[in-house]
């Protein structure tokens, strides 16, 4: 009779199709190594591009210092042997290289452990990058993404049909996302209990995309509706993954589902691609041959030799990692819920939510800068604009995720009152020094001939426009001034 992967279960030996692999998976195998290596490739490159800003040699939070006062016991990282920009951009471009060649699919041509070994390195190259990355990296799909490519890593190659328990290990990593982020709702702010949280989250999101606007003016009924469809999606739905076929199929179906719309109304770095990748993890071959208009060719493992140690390596990396599921699995029950929490230093088996609570107002960090003399009420402040936060009403919200402009990011958590600001001050001090690196993170830099004499930090409130006012103005946003963060400084860092 059909059992869970419908591969026949009962089929004798202890290593042969019917027990430990799911020949029905194949094209899910594709998508999940292909696709979490892509957003390891692109996770690579932003740490090329900002990463030495950010937290290198100079940067505005210097990687070197936390080091100093750390061990390898409590923070894994390579870099503990040294730290220089020269050798993080050397990490991350090897990195990157073994992602592009896991997404061509080279390495899966090969035997099982190959493609483990190189989503192996991609995790510990990665995790070396995060455990130094202190707020630039605190952020819930960098450890989503240690956690997905450290067991996808267990999927073999095409030389074998994926391992049912890494499959089954990846619907739970999917059920952790989705339910510990509707619970994180539920127990959170009363907007998502009195369906009212959607009426302000489009607006209020850390960065919002060129649709948010049109989505923050649709129908109040339309917005009640969202948040219902959201509960019964992170809710109910995450159950449903452990079902036979087809409700499994159908399942993940509606949480790629859900994830689209994000992906269509905001900016989430590439929490909500990811998601749809692991979702794969539910979809067999007949329910993609249904749906998709190409031929399946299932991978069958008694094609060759049964690869023994392999199939004993995923056995012990299951019971590992089920072990580990133990206080996650606890903090999914706990009255005080923690949100992308990891209970380890190497980022697996994490806790994940977002959202719990939805702001009801924005307020943005306006930075200016002038070159006059003497910065009182007659000189010319002149904005710096970021590449992907609110500045100019006028300029329509850019679309930037899956990419994850990590500076933009901590600006909107400034806005909501931030507890760790060092990295402001130096920011400020870059600005004042015409640091060109610092400048390249920035979409505009209002000084291009000399730095100015004097910056300071306003606080704006920022709402979206109203379609009357749209079509009035030509703007996507209106602006009011709320008061000044910092006041006019100049080098060295003083007061005016």
């Amino acid at each position: 009779m059909p059992g869970w992967f419908d591969t026949g279960w009962f089929d004798t030996g202890w290593f042969d199709t019917g027990w430990f692999w799911a020949a029905d998976y194949e094209i899910a195998r594709q998508v999940l190594q292909r696709g979490v290596a892509a957003l390891y490739l692109l996770a690579f490159v932003s740490a090329i591009t900002q990463f030495p800003v950010l937290l290198g040699e100079r940067g505005l939070l210097p990687a070197a210092r936390l080091l100093e006062r750390t061990r390898f016991r409590t923070l894994p990282t390579l870099f503990h042997w040294r730290y220089s920009d020269r050798l993080l951009r050397g990490v991350a471009a090897g990195g990157a290289l073994a992602a592009g060649a896991l997404v061509l699919g080279l390495p899966q041509q090969g035997p099982p452990w190959l493609p483990m070994v190189l989503f192996l390195g991609m995790w510990a190259l990665y995790l070396s990058i995060v455990n130094v990355g202190q707020t630039f990296y605190g952020f819930g799909w960098e450890s989503l993404l240690l956690e997905a490519g450290f067991v996808v890593a267990f999927l073999g190659s095409n030389e074998v049909a994926p391992p049912v328990l890494v499959l089954f290990f990846l619907r739970w990593l999917v059920f952790r996302l989705e339910f510990g982020a509707g619970m994180i709702k539920i127990r959170g702010g009363s907007e998502w209990r009195d369906l009212t949280a959607l009426y302000y989250h489009h607006e209020t999101q850390p960065l919002p995309n060129p649709v948010s606007w049109f989505a923050h003016n649709l129908p109040r009924w339309f917005h009640r509706f969202e948040v219902v469809g959201n509960h019964f999606a992170q809710l109910v739905v995450p159950f449903l993954l452990f079902a036979p076929q087809p409700l499994a199929s159908a399942a993940a179906l509606t949480v790629i589902a859900t994830q689209l719309w994000l992906v269509i109304t905001g900016n989430f770095a590439w929490l909500n691609w990811i998601t749809i990748v692991l979702a794969f993890c539910a979809i067999d071959d007949r329910t993609l041959g249904a749906l998709l208009p190409v031929g399946i060719d299932p991978v069958r493992a008694e094609a060759g030799e049964t690869p023994l140690v392999f199939a004993v390596v995923v056995i012990a990396i299951t019971v590992l990692l089920t072990v580990l599921s133990y206080r996650p699995l606890r903090n999914l029950v706990a009255r005080r819920q923690l949100m992308n929490a990891s209970f380890n230093p190497f980022h697996l088996v994490n806790a994940y939510g977002a959202f719990g609570t939805v702001t009801r107002e924005r307020f943005e960090i306006v930075i200016e800068g002038t070159r006059d003399p003497d910065p009182d009420t007659s000189a010319e402040w002149l904005e710096y604009d970021f590449r992907g936060k609110p500045g100019d009403p006028a300029r329509m919200p850019p679309q930037v995720a899956p990419y994850h402009l990590r500076l933009d990011w901590l600006m909107w958590f400034l806005a909501l009152g931030a507890r760790d600001t060092r990295w402001f001050r130096v920011l400020l001090m870059r600005l004042l020094e015409g640091d060109a690196p610092t400048l390249r993170l920035l979409r505009s830099n209002p000084f291009p001939d000399a730095p100015p004499r004097w910056i300071r930090a306003r606080v704006y409130r920022y709402r979206f426009t109203t379609p009357a006012e749209r079509r009035r103005t030509g703007d996507w946003w209106v602006r009011t001034p709320q008061g000044v963060l910092v006041p006019p400084v100049s080098l060295p860092l003083t007061g005016s």
